[in-house]
């Protein structure tokens, strides 16, 4: 199903990308949930899939982690199911993704479902990237504050909240409703009748890690041997002090690497397309030839389909697949492959021609990145 935002972008992102809360009431017109409850709680209970339960009683909170067994125990109150990367296994939940993407698909991350019985949620917190809150079945209260400094506390080891705070949106949503908060707006909300919520959240990295996977990435790659070298020693008057020209070369024997267009591009490429959560692979089995390949996209006129929550970017010329980088000189159609959700012959163009992309195209669909609907 394609789903149809009604919002204007560019008046969006002026007023409010990164800078206010918006409730978009009736934002997909005549919402219809492309998965039940009773399927989200079955993804709960696969190994895969990362989950977990939150409840509360008389203000005591508790967490529980899946894969779940069983809700039996489970009243008709206070209780919320929480299912991560839903987007990875569920080809119709997926499509809740598409309208977002218009956005920027780097900074996109999962797409994360809860199911709420009445008096559901997980409390009052703060939440340090963008978030759009897509209304499902059901109705459910919501509150948001104003962006001040608060105190967080763990009433749970899992569980971070903030205290009570004054609301500047307080409203019941309807199905169809979604609700953006940027960064760091308290929010809280509770089902008033059991509910079905989608988040669509986007990445943030902060700066420690950057730095950590850009280090990762000079150890694995063996780069940055060069050693610091000081021909040019002088006596100085105390031997304890690092002088400040020491300090300077010091200094610029890092920034040279990060400042290299090849390193940075490369590290980012790798870094930024790896999923945080686990994909749905399944390789073809018996695996495929290129030959076999290249017949049914330019004999059969098939198409090859991208797997759900696979990360593929483009980082200038250079393309990104799940963390590798893909080594092809088929510019064009390495961007439709991370642009277009499918490709065809016709996407492809003359690449489809090209042994060596081909060659690489089997690989990729042999790793279950892309596959063809049998």
């Amino acid at each position: 199903m394609d789903y149809k935002l009604n919002l204007d972008w560019q008046s969006f992102l002026d007023s409010h990308w990164q800078k206010r809360p918006l409730l978009i009431k009736n934002g997909f017109t005549r919402f219809i949930d492309p998965i039940s409850a009773d399927e989200l709680a079955g993804l709960a209970m696969e190994d895969e899939v990362d989950s977990r339960l939150v409840s509360h009683k008389e203000g005591l909170w508790q967490v529980a982690h899946g894969p779940f067994e069983s809700y039996d125990h489970l009243g008709e109150e206070n209780w919320s199911v929480l299912v991560q990367a839903v987007d990875h296994w569920h080809l119709a939940s997926a499509a809740l993704m598409k309208p977002f993407k218009v956005l920027s698909e780097w900074r996109m991350d999962d797409l994360m479902i809860s199911y709420s019985v009445p008096g559901g949620g997980v409390g009052p917190h703060l939440d340090q990237y963008d978030v759009f809150i897509i209304q499902g079945e059901g109705r459910r209260h919501w509150r948001v504050g104003e962006k001040v400094p608060m105190k967080q506390h763990c009433p749970h080891p899992d569980l971070l909240q903030v205290e009570p705070f004054d609301a500047i949106i307080d409203e019941e949503m309807e199905p169809g409703d979604i609700l953006y908060i940027p960064p760091g707006f308290p929010h809280e909300g509770y089902a008033i009748e059991p509910s079905l919520n989608y988040s669509v959240g986007f990445r943030a990295p902060n700066t420690r890690e950057l730095m950590s996977s850009f280090a990762d990435y000079l150890i694995s790659n063996e780069l940055g041997s060069y050693r610091y070298s000081d021909p040019d020693l002088s006596f100085r008057d105390n031997p304890a002090e690092i002088l400040q020209g020491e300090q300077i070369k010091l200094r610029e024997m890092m920034e040279s690497l990060i400042n290299d267009p090849q390193i940075f591009r490369k590290w980012l490429g790798e870094f930024i397309s790896q999923s945080r959560h686990e994909l749905d692979l399944a390789p073809p089995e018996p695996p495929y030839e290129q030959d076999e390949v290249y017949a049914l996209l330019k004999t059969q006129q098939e198409t090859l389909y991208k797997l759900n929550g696979l990360r593929a970017l483009r980082v200038g010329n250079q393309f990104f697949v799940n963390g590798e980088c893909l080594e092809t000189t088929c510019y064009e159609a390495a961007d439709s492959l991370c642009r277009y959700d499918s490709v065809n012959v016709e996407n492809l163009g003359d690449a489809i021609d090209d042994v060596n992309f081909i060659a690489l195209l089997t690989a990729l669909v042999n790793s279950g990145y892309w596959y063809f609907n049998d």
